[in-house]
This record gives structure tokens, C-alpha cells and sequence, in this order.
């Protein structure tokens, strides 16, 4: 599933920025929390996805 290695990315991508916030730097967090709402929406796409498929069969 495509959407789920996108996912995948978004999280490691995240990563550096996590541990530049936990060091102190605020602009990271910034990054951090949008980073999280794009997992967030894209978690919502993959779960209407396989609700979608569940239900056609």
C-alpha cells in the first residue's frame, strides 16, 4: 500500500526533528507538530481506504 510507505516516510523523516526538540529548539517542535498532523490526515485516508475495501468485499 503506497499511502502506508508514505506514512513509513513522514515518521522517519520526522525523526531528527523529535530529537532537535528534545535538545531545546523550538522551531523543531513547530515541525514536529505539523509533521504529526500530516500523519494524522494521512492515517485518516488509509483507514477510510480500508474500511472502503472491508466493505466491498
Amino acid at each position: 500500500m503506497e499511502k502506508f510507505e508514505q506514512l513509513k516516510q513522514l515518521v522517519l523523516d520526522a525523526e531528527a526533528d523529535v530529537r532537535k526538540f528534545e535538545a531545546g529548539n523550538k522551531a523543531a517542535g513547530t515541525r514536529v507538530r505539523k509533521a504529526m498532523q500530516d500523519l494524522k490526515n494521512l492515517a485518516q485516508e488509509i483507514r477510510v481506504e480500508v474500511q472502503d475495501k472491508k466493505n466491498q468485499g
